[in-house]
This record gives structure tokens, sequence and C-alpha cells, in this order.
């Protein structure tokens, strides 16, 4: 399904909250490794984690600054918020309802 351009404009919120919130998401899953690192490496740190998990911090930091800053990945989350927001309008339905309905029917 082809989204309208006429239909792709975006409001201050979607674009300055809505679009990086899922930013967020796809660029925390994409460095989960390192996300997965720096937590085992607090855990194991206790309150010394500032000093110990520096290198891990700095890993999971430069992994998610490089998606944030990547226009192709922004372009990606933007045309995923548009495919939500028409599937919205035309069904009424939120997509975290929508997919709970779908885990719950199988």
């Amino acid at each position: 399904m082809a989204l309208d351009p006429a239909d792709q404009h975006l409001r201050h919120v979607e674009k300055d909250v809505l679009i990086p919130k899922i930013m967020r998401e796809k660029a925390r899953e994409r460095c989960s490794e390192h996300v997965q690192d720096f937590t085992k490496c607090c855990q194991d740190s206790g309150i010394l984690m500032v000093v110990k998990c520096r290198k891990e911090n700095s890993a999971l930091k430069d992994c998610l600054t490089a998606h944030h800053k990547d226009p192709a990945f922004y372009e990606e989350c933007k045309a995923e918020y548009l495919r939500e927001r028409e599937e919205f309008r035309r069904t009424g339905i939120p997509n975290k309802k929508r997919l709970q309905k779908l885990s719950s029917s199988m």
C-alpha cells in the first residue's frame, strides 16, 4: 500500500516526539549487544559501575548516536510511523491494541 504524498505532512509532536520514540526503540534493538554488555557490567560492578563500565557505556552511546544521526534510519522510522498512522486512521484501532488482539486470537 503506497502512502499518499499529500498525507505525509507531520505535526510538530510527530516529528519531535513520536518518530524519535520509534528511533530510540529500534536503535535499542539494533544495539542490543551493547545494551546487554553495559547491563551486565553494571550488574557485576555495583556502585563502582560509573568507573568500571565506561568502555561499555561509551560503546553503547556510540552505537545509539550513530543510528540517531543516520538520515536513512530517520526516513525508515518515519515511513514506519506513517504506515502505523494510516492504519490507525483506517481502522481506528491503535497499533498496540491491534497487536494485542492479533496475539490473543492465535
